[in-house]
């Protein structure tokens, strides 16, 4: 059954949204009323829909914020373009000439199509990616932080255990993903990790700072090297870095309600370091000139060289990190040569250059540890507020960086002046073949090699000498085959007149269905039989002599050999050039990859160590980082407080844009000719590498192993609290077993002084337990129990049922069987059932009528358990005490539970007998906790639905992964549970926008406490429609950062937001599992065929 019943619907608003886009782009409108009012007017036609739009543009003011109705559609026109450059081409639409309309349409179709062809992305699918960043604005400087913890500590401390040498983990105290990203970069640099640990402060300044820079730096310094002693040797899974950021916090006060921008953190971080390294230096080195470390890790010179009015000059510059712009560039050389070459460089190489300016930078010292600011924000001036570009910009994993040395000048340039050559060539090339490729003066251009094969198919085609209106019959009625051909009018008269007398069912069905061939009566002749009827819906082909295409009313041979010669001629010229021009496009491009390709000009390597993605908008988003690990050759994801392997392909996805809403924002290249940077620190007596606390001062040492003992300490103490737990319900345990046996003893007694036999109630006292093979007859000191989904809780329910199901099964075996002995009726009546159950097993299983949860062994069948597993239930089933209603029945209950004690453990795996009986008994709580979920979704009892609905789904995961039959449709919980949750954040973001105290309280406390801890259990699946609801509940709240509200609930909002935008799939905290009722078979079969009944009428009402 398909639950998702808006799939018709989503397509058709793909369409409509796609349409919307072009309209966009083209006329600049931004008002979606407006927009569909012309898609509407014009029918769809998107050129009479531009005019519409054009003329009405000076009537209708454009709206400055879109609401988020506006922008929770599934696309956004500022985004649709994203992975191209941006387009320099105007088109005034404000005059009557119609040619500049219909360019405008082309040049948006183009736009869209060479999108798609670089990127592999349609414009649907960018704009889909897109709604998260719909809405988002810049927060408002003057909102005010508060130090919420973003992330919830298991009170467990065993999951909070370092698993081996794992990397740690930074927890986020608070919109301070951006110092995890930036720290674990540095820290993952061994070089600068030790530079840290082994700092010490000056001598002069460990008592009393003297001025308020070493009153800063110093105490930073030391909370620093803490930190990193932690991430080094600490014994936790992550550790808390808040005394480090509170100390930076303290600088950032003027922008204290702004997540902090990666490289303005870096800056202040570098220079913090380098002001404690230098006071260090100084004193280490008196008298002569001290050496920074920091500078040297950090810092490069590029020489300017340039051209100012007419007059040369050249400047020496230090540099830390290199901005770059991202905005019209595809890959980070392109970059770079745009951020090396400023205004008209020919003037620097020309003779009279008395009226430019410009200058070329040219690196002269690299530092070891090169960092790139890939500047993608931008400032809108339309909307007053930044905003960021998700282009897509392509680096390597591994740059060389000669091209750009002041040493290869010469050389440089006259590669740069071949390769400007050659793009003004490619470019030439590009518009040639564009022209072959997209023919005509319309907004709809094709293939010219298209075109004239389908004008010689139409030349081709069968002529047609009447008209193509004439073989209409316009009194048939709407769904009827009007598209056949008719009788000619003079035909149909003429047997009318000609045979008056012919039957009405011959002539009336044929007119009235437009049968295609005509009703051709002789004068004089019997009616003919009546023609086909093409039945569009039950025939696979049309009758031959029905027109496909359209074809000439009149064309001799001569004309058509000649066209034909003519068409075919042009096309295969028209072939051959596309090939030619395609193969000369691509042998430049190739030419322009290989032009630094020489040795020459591949010197100086630096390899990506870390890139520092950012995924949001501006002044909202999260902050993670993927750094390389050259030991263990892999990518490693530092998201926070979770450390994952990762790939270059994930990192790709992330990191380049253009697609999703995360891209790089910073990255970090060290020279690949300097393996200090990355290697381990050696014991100088024994030669091995150093390790954890080895690798650290004795002070630092110290400070970790008090901390380890802390944590010990901790799971010490959580180890004790548990066993007494566990002792406590040992106890009470065992106070019902010694209750449970009294009551049993009591009452066997009783039952023994009024028993006619003592052997039969002895073997009808207890029933034994499907889970266990030993059953002991004279054991009467503990009552054994069936498993959960036989119990028997009523005489009227399922005992009887299964009383009536028993005896029907001996029944039929003792009418069918001779021998009358209660073992031979027992074998026969195991039979009886067991075909009655596979036949309910053969049955299709429907979603309102599941016959698994009538009977454990329909559910094993299903499953392909094993014969012994299926014989030992059955046997059990015979054995259950609600047989002995009858002397027959009781006597082949006493046989069934002898052949139970009779079964050997290597006969039957208890383990695997076990295992298979727990998993129905899963199935039966999945079924209950969905059956549940599902009542209460359908009462809008959504809190309540949503702990039974996330549990239905990940008990059923468990099941469906050991096969399809072992639970229920994967995509129906998902559906179930998805929708709940949407409809959790409508209400949560209903009661934030009421504004009142109260209802913010609660609605915030849903996402929190709800929807926010089952948003990872969506991210894992990283399936396309739970992403898709992911964005579309962070596009909700987003949307509301651009609006007008109270200081408290900017306040509030701000401090919510990072726990809505976490992309990290950790588990952090979540709601124990409800309880799961106990239901007889017969009423769990039939509240969930209502409540799937229910379901099902209301996803077809839905449609």
């Amino acid at each position: 059954m398909t639950v998702e019943q808006n799939v018709l619907q989503q397509h058709s608003q793909k369409h409509q949204q796609t349409l919307i886009n072009q309209l966009k782009e083209v006329t600049g409108t931004t008002d979606i009323q407006l927009l569909q009012q012309a898609l509407q007017v014009s029918n769809g036609d998107l050129a009479e829909a531009v005019a519409f739009l054009t003329e009405k543009n000076a009537k209708v003011p454009q709206q400055d914020e879109p609401t988020y109705y506006q922008t929770s559609q599934v696309a956004n026109d500022r985004y649709i373009s994203v992975g191209s450059q941006a387009d320099t081409n105007v088109i005034d639409l404000t005059g009557d000439d119609k040619d500049d309309l219909q360019r405008a349409i082309a040049l948006s179709l183009e736009e869209s199509s060479r999108a798609f062809r670089e990127t592999g992305i349609t414009d649907e699918e960018q704009a889909i990616s897109r709604v998260l960043e719909a809405s988002i604005a810049e927060n408002k400087a003057s909102l005010k932080r508060t130090h919420t913890e973003v992330w919830s500590d298991s009170p467990d401390p065993h999951d909070r255990k370092r698993m081996d040498n794992c990397p740690v983990g930074l927890k986020n105290v608070g919109n301070t993903c951006w110092f995890s990203a930036v720290i674990q970069s540095l820290f993952n640099l061994l070089e600068f990790q030790r530079l840290v640990l082994h700092y010490s402060p000056p001598a002069r300044v460990q008592d009393l700072p003297r001025n308020q820079k070493e009153h800063r730096n110093l105490p930073f310094m030391q909370e620093l090297r803490n930190l990193f002693s932690l991430m080094v040797g600490s014994k936790r899974k992550y550790v808390d870095p808040s005394r480090a950021v509170d100390i930076l916090k303290d600088a950032f006060k003027s922008s204290e309600s702004q997540q902090q921008d990666v490289s303005e953190f870096t800056h202040k971080l570098l220079d913090w370091l380098e002001d404690a390294f230098q006071m260090k230096a100084e004193e280490d080195r008196e008298g002569e000139k001290p050496k920074n470390p920091m500078v040297e890790l950090f810092y490069g010179r590029f020489l300017a060289v340039g051209v100012l009015e007419g007059k040369k000059f050249e400047n020496t510059e230090m540099f830390g990190q290199y901005p770059l712009q991202v905005n019209g560039f595809k890959d980070l050389h392109e970059c770079l040569e745009a951020a090396m070459i400023e205004g008209e460089i020919e003037s620097l190489h020309s003779a009279d250059n008395s009226a430019r300016s410009g200058q070329e930078h040219w690196f002269t010292e690299l530092p070891p540890v090169l960092t790139f600011e890939l500047s993608r924000f931008e400032f809108n001036q339309a909307l007053g507020r930044p905003e960021k570009i998700h282009n897509k910009l392509e680096f390597p994993s591994m740059l060389y960086m000669d091209r750009y040395m002041d040493r290869n000048r010469d050389v440089t340039r006259i590669k740069r002046e071949e390769i400007r050559r050659l793009k003004e060539h490619l470019t030439l090339l590009q518009q040639r073949l564009e022209r072959y490729l997209s023919y005509g003066s319309g907004p709809k251009r094709f293939p010219l090699a298209d075109v004239l094969q389908y004008a010689m198919e139409f030349a081709s085609s069968k002529p047609v000498c009447t008209s193509p209106v004439e073989d209409i019959d316009t009194s048939a009625p709407p769904g009827g085959t009007t598209g056949q051909q008719l009788p000619q009018p003079s035909t149909v008269e003429q047997a009318a007149a000609v045979s008056p007398d012919a039957p009405s069912s011959a002539q009336g069905p044929s007119l009235a269905q437009g049968s295609a061939a005509a009703l051709s009566l002789a004068p004089g002749s019997a009616p003919q039989q009546r023609a086909q009827v093409h039945k569009p819906f039950t025939q696979s082909r049309l009758p031959p002599d029905l027109p496909m295409h359209p074809a000439p009313r009149h064309v001799t041979d001569e004309e058509l050999r000649v066209l034909e010669g003519c068409l075919h001629r042009w096309r295969s010229e028209v072939e051959n050039d596309t090939r030619d021009l395609q193969g000369s496009i691509s042998r430049i491009h190739r030419t322009i990859e290989l032009m630094y390709s020489d040795k020459s000009m591949m010197q100086v390597p630096y390899r990506l160590h870390a890139v520092l993605v950012h995924e949001g908008q501006a002044n909202a988003g999260h902050y993670w980082a993927y750094i390389y690990d050259p030991h263990q050759r892999r990518w490693m994801k530092y998201n926070d407080v979770s450390v994952t392997k990762s790939t270059w392909e994930e990192l790709v996805r992330d990191s380049f844009g253009g697609y999703r809403n995360a891209s790089a924002y910073c990255l970090m290249y060290i020279n690949d000719k300097k393996p200090f940077l990355i290697e381990e620190e050696f014991d100088k007596e024994t030669g091995q590498v150093l390790s954890g606390l080895d690798k650290l001062p004795a002070d630092l040492r110290r400070f970790v192993q008090e901390d380890n003992k802390l944590f010990d300490k901790e799971m010490e103490e959580w180890d004790a609290l548990q066993a007494r737990k566990a002792q406590q319900e040992k106890l009470a345990l065992a106070a019902a077993a010694v209750a449970a046996a009294a009551a049993s003893t009591a009452a066997a007694a009783a039952a023994a002084s009024t028993a006619s036999g003592a052997s039969s109630n002895t073997t009808s006292s207890s029933s034994p337990q499907p889970m266990s093979i030993e059953y002991s007859p004279s054991d009467n000191t503990v009552a054994m129990q069936d498993p959960d989904y036989m119990e028997q809780p009523s005489p009227t329910t399922d005992s009887k049922q299964l009383q009536q199901n028993m005896e029907r099964a001996i029944s039929q075996a003792a009418a069918a069987q001779e021998d009358t002995s209660p073992e031979t009726l027992l074998n026969a009546a195991i039979k009886v059932e067991y075909g009655r159950l596979m036949h309910f097993a053969e049955e299709d299983v429907a979603s309102d009528n599941d016959y698994r949860l009538q009977h454990a062994v329909v559910y094993f069948i299903l499953n392909q358990a094993p014969k012994k597993i299926l014989e030992r239930t059955l046997l059990t089933q015979f054995a259950d005490r609600n047989l002995a209603f009858d002397e027959r029945c009781k006597s082949i209950m006493n046989v069934a539970r002898a052949k139970l004690d009779l079964i050997k453990p290597e006969e039957v795996n208890i383990e695997e007998y076990e295992m298979w009986h727990q998993d129905y008994r899963t199935f039966r709580d999945t079924t209950t906790l969905l059956m549940i979920g599902l009542e209460l979704f359908q009462k809008s009892n959504y809190v309540e639905a949503l702990m039974y609905l996330i549990y239905s789904y990940q008990y059923n995961n468990e099941l469906v992964a050991k096969g399809p039959n072992r639970g229920h449709d994967e995509a129906f919980l998902s559906h179930f549970r998805r929708e709940c949750l949407l409809k959790l954040n409508e209400q949560a973001a209903g009661m934030f926008e009421a504004g009142e105290d109260p209802q913010v309280t609660n609605g915030l406390g849903i996402m929190n406490e709800l929807v926010v801890p089952c948003l990872p259990l969506l991210l894992v699946q990283d399936a396309e429609k739970d992403l898709l609801a992911v964005e579309d509940m962070r596009n909700r709240w987003c949307s509301y950062l651009g609006q007008e509200m109270e200081p408290n609930l900017q306040e509030k909002l701000t401090d919510f937001l990072p726990k809505l935008l976490d992309c990290s799939t950790e588990i952090k905290g979540f709601h124990e599992p409800p309880k799961v009722p106990t239901y007889s078979t017969l009423e769990l079969c039939e509240r969930f065929s209502q409540i799937m009944a229910t379901v099902a009428k209301a996803l077809t009402e839905g449609r």
